[in-house]
């Protein structure tokens, strides 16, 4: 499972189980709300060893420039 089905997965279960109090509240408070719970959502699942698909695609990408300067160094 990626980061991104996790975070889904973690949002659909908080608002499932809020979901008559999301009722009550204004549909910014909890845009708001979850402005503020997906970063840190994202910085568990981090510490518990997943990145997001887009950060090892980055990584993966500077890994391949850094070995393509190693070859070319060594080479000269």
């Amino acid at each position: 499972m990626d980061n991104k089905d996790l975070s889904e997965a973690i949002k659909s279960i908080i608002e499932k189980e809020l979901k008559n109090f999301s009722k009550l509240m204004p549909l910014d408070l909890m845009l708001n709300i979850e402005k503020k719970i997906s970063p840190e959502i994202e910085n568990i699942i981090e510490q518990s060893g997943y990145i997001k698909k887009s950060k090892y695609k980055n990584l993966k990408r500077i890994i391949s420039d850094l070995e393509k300067r190693i070859i070319e160094l060594e080479k000269d």
